[in-house]
C-alpha cells in the first residue's frame, strides 16, 4: 500500500497581500518605536485586523520582528556580492557603494529596524548575523587581500575598510532627516545620494589606489 503524498499548499494571493501589509506596517512601527515600543495590537489596529487574525500569520511579536529583519537582510544580501565576486577592484567598489546607498534611500524603515537591533547588541538576531553576514565579510576581505597580493590595491586593514564603507553609506539611511535639515530641505534628493556616492567612492578608491 502506497503512502499518501503530502500536498504543499501555495498561499492564496489575498493571503500573500495581507502578509505583505502586515510586514510593511510592522517594519514602519519597529523602525519608529523599537521592538519594546510596538505591540501586535498596535499593528493590527492600523490594518483593521483582529489580534487573532494577525496571530494566524505570525504566532508572536518576536517571530514577526524576525520576519521583518529577514526581509531586510534578504534584500541586502541579494545585492552585496559586488566585491566578493568581482574581478576589477575600482568597479567593484563603485557598484558596492551605489547599491548600499540605493538601499539606504529606498528602504529607510528597514534600515532603521536593522540599526536599532545592531545598536542594542543584536539580542534577537545575532545568530543570523553570524551565519550570514560574517561569511560575506570574510569573502570581501579575502578578495581585497587577493587584489593586494597581486599589487592591484594598496594593503590596508580591509576589515575596517568594510566597516568604513558600511557606516558611511548607512548614515544616509539613519541620519537622512538630519542631513536634510542642515541642507535646508524637507528630505534628501536623488542628487544628494549621487553626490554622496561619488565622494565616498572617490575617497575609498584613493585610499586603495597603488598609483597614488
Amino acid at each position: 500500500m502506497t503512502e499518501p503524498v503530502a500536498v504543499t499548499r501555495t498561499p492564496r494571493a489575498a493571503t500573500l497581500r495581507k502578509q505583505e501589509a502586515i510586514l510593511a506596517e510592522a517594519e514602519r512601527q519597529f523602525a519608529r518605536f523599537g521592538f519594546e515600543g510596538v505591540s501586535l495590537d498596535s499593528i493590527a489596529a492600523v490594518l483593521d485586523l483582529s489580534r487573532q487574525n494577525l496571530l494566524y500569520h505570525w504566532p508572536s511579536k518576536e517571530e514577526l520582528y524576525r520576519a521583518v529583519l529577514d526581509s531586510v537582510m534578504g534584500e541586502w544580501m541579494a545585492n552585496m556580492s559586488a566585491i566578493a565576486e568581482a574581478d576589477e577592484p575600482e568597479a567593484a567598489i563603485q557598484t558596492y557603494v551605489d547599491v548600499k546607498l540605493r538601499f539606504s534611500r529606498e528602504r529607510p524603515s528597514g534600515n532603521a529596524v536593522f540599526t536599532r537591533e545592531i545598536m542594542a547588541g543584536a539580542p534577537r538576531y545575532q545568530d543570523v548575523l553570524k551565519a550570514q553576514v560574517m561569511p560575506l565579510l570574510h569573502a570581501d576581505v579575502a578578495r581585497f587581500e587577493r587584489w593586494a597580493s597581486e599589487g592591484r590595491v594598496r594593503r590596508l586593514d580591509f576589515t575596517h575598510l568594510m566597516f568604513l564603507i558600511w557606516s558611511s553609506t548607512q548614515a544616509y539611511a539613519d541620519l537622512a532627516p538630519q542631513f536634510a535639515l542642515y541642507m535646508g530641505k524637507p528630505r534628501l534628493e536623488e542628487a544628494d545620494f549621487d553626490a554622496a556616492r561619488e565622494l565616498i567612492t572617490s575617497l575609498i578608491w584613493r585610499s586603495l589606489d597603488v598609483a597614488q
